[in-house]
């Protein structure tokens, strides 16, 4: 795999993250392009071809959800630089994306640069029931489909009780047409995008890499959709 890196984060995410760290964006603002879109996109279909396995998950209770947040996702790229069309979707890079709604998360992932996760409501906490994350950083999806919240976060330190709360009830106030986003960032010795081992920490770690995250509740199956558009910049 080549490397793979934008020429800059985007201004808003230079700071120092916050956990939770969430605030308002506009409706619209939940999926973008940037100047990676072309090579990782060609990633992506080469993840989705040969490890679907590891990167892709639909359970039969979210197909309705990845129908619909497919649907979101189509209102809004013509103004990110796509064309609509009766047979499919034009990209920015030129490919053509045949609509297959029997395989809406495959279809968005073919699409988008965002990494797509569907969680849905289950007794007190969301629960994750289908995404496509070909971009993941230090987890596996086998590992967390399936479940809650607080046993997707189970290894990562920070995650004590108090944010575990914090970020269900994010999960459950986020309203229709109002998103919320914040971003991390650390710093890797590899800048390979498809990171599911844990990460390398080391003197050497040339690379910050920084995830733009966003939650938005959809209008039909009240699924609540995480969205994390990566970056990784070299310094």
């Amino acid at each position: 795999m080549s490397m793979i890196l934008q020429d800059s984060l985007p201004q808003a995410q230079q700071g120092a993250p916050g956990l939770p760290g969430m605030a308002p964006c506009r409706p619209d603002d939940w999926l973008r392009v940037d100047e990676a879109y072309l090579a990782q996109m060609a990633y992506r279909a080469e993840l989705l071809k040969q490890q679907t396995k590891n990167v892709l998950y639909q359970s039969d209770a979210a197909y309705e959800a990845c129908c619909e947040v497919l649907d979101q996702a189509l209102e809004i790229l013509p103004g990110l630089g796509f064309e609509i069309g009766a047979e499919g979707v034009t990209c920015p890079d030129g490919r053509r994306v045949e609509i297959d709604r029997a395989a809406p998360l495959r279809t968005l992932g073919r699409l988008v640069q965002e990494d797509i996760c569907i969680l849905q409501k289950r007794g007190d906490e969301h629960v994750l029931t289908a995404a496509v994350l070909c971009f993941p950083a230090n987890w596996r999806l086998a590992e967390k489909v399936e479940r809650p919240l607080t046993g997707i976060h189970a290894p990562v330190d920070e995650y004590d009780d108090n944010i575990a709360r914090r970020v269900q009830r994010l999960f459950d106030a986020v309203r229709v047409g109002q998103p919320l986003w914040r971003f991390n960032k650390l710093r890797y010795a590899d800048a390979d995008l498809h990171q599911p081992r844990r990460r390398e920490v080391g003197a050497e770690m040339p690379f910050t890499r920084s995830e733009r995250q966003c939650i938005l509740r959809l209008p039909k199956t009240d699924a609540v959709i995480f969205t994390i558009h990566s970056f990784v910049v070299r310094g």
